[in-house]
């Protein structure tokens, strides 16, 4: 019966999903606006900053286009935090989430069902901005296994980070509200951190937070992954950098059960 149970909640959640792409497929300018930010960011950062900053022993253009991709990648799977709290804040403050709260569902499908939705619109968006980046002579110096590898990890990490904007969207009262709570955050988040500048060049407070920042774990992997360290790059000693796939994978693997669990506890004493 359980194992029926578990199943029954896998439909409903997968239910959930097709409805949330369905809408998704009805305003592509959620999409469209959703992938305008990261793309200037890759240009801003690649054409004004690029030959300016230094990383490991090179200040050249190429290595720091190298560099910043696995950032890029990474900020913009954990911008979509800001979108995932806003659709349920939205759903919400339309009444839908008490629709389907009348319907014979488990009750955590609601929120599964949303986040993955996100999950495909991520996919989606990352595959795009691959493909911009190399037009803007990105590339990768590993076999395809590890650059798979290297955007599982960005999807997990993304995922896990959808759980945060479903808790900031069941908090809020508003989409607007959960959109500024999604994003005023990640701002020092993504910025205090290893994504677009070398952080051993960082005071010495600021650079141990950027060690063991959630993010710059998921970044450091994805650059051995896509094999995109810079030439001299010194790895810095803390254990998230020295083994920075292990760090990404454990917390993304504590986000979601933190965040799923605080989640699903806040949309049952809300509609319970």
């Amino acid at each position: 019966m359980e194992g029926a149970g578990e199943v029954s909640a896998m439909n409903d959640s997968l239910v959930i999903a097709h409805r949330n792409l369905i809408r998704m497929g009805r305003i592509p300018e959620m999409l469209v606006f959703g992938l305008l930010q990261p793309i200037m960011f890759v240009v801003l950062f690649t054409y004004v900053f690029g030959g300016s900053i230094r990383v490991g022993s090179s200040i050249s253009p190429q290595a720091y286009r190298e560099f910043l991709m696995a950032g890029i990648f990474a900020q913009t799977v954990t911008f979509a935090t800001a979108g995932a709290g806003a659709g349920i804040a939205d759903d919400m403050h339309k009444g839908l989430i008490d629709r389907f709260r009348s319907l014979p569902m488990a009750r955590g499908a609601v929120l599964t069902g949303r986040t993955l939705a996100d999950l495909v619109q991520t996919a989606l968006t990352l595959i795009v901005l691959a493909i911009v980046a190399v037009i803007v002579g990105w590339r990768t110096h590993e076999n395809f296994g590890k650059v798979l590898a290297g955007f599982g990890l960005l999807l997990l990490f993304g995922y896990a980070f959808s759980w945060i904007g479903a808790l900031i969207g069941l908090s809020v009262r508003t989409p607007e509200a959960a959109t500024s709570g999604g994003l005023i955050w990640l701002f020092p988040l993504t910025f205090i951190s290893n994504a677009f500048v070398d952080a051993n060049q960082m005071p010495a407070f600021l650079r141990h937070i950027a060690e063991w920042n959630p993010f710059s774990a998921t970044v450091q992997a994805c650059r051995e992954l896509f094999g995109n360290l810079p030439p001299g790059f010194r790895t810095p000693d803390a254990w998230p950098m020295q083994h920075p796939v292990w760090a990404s994978l454990i917390w993304s693997a504590v986000i979601i059960l933190l965040f799923r669990t605080l989640a699903v506890r806040k949309y049952r004493r809300a509609h319970g």
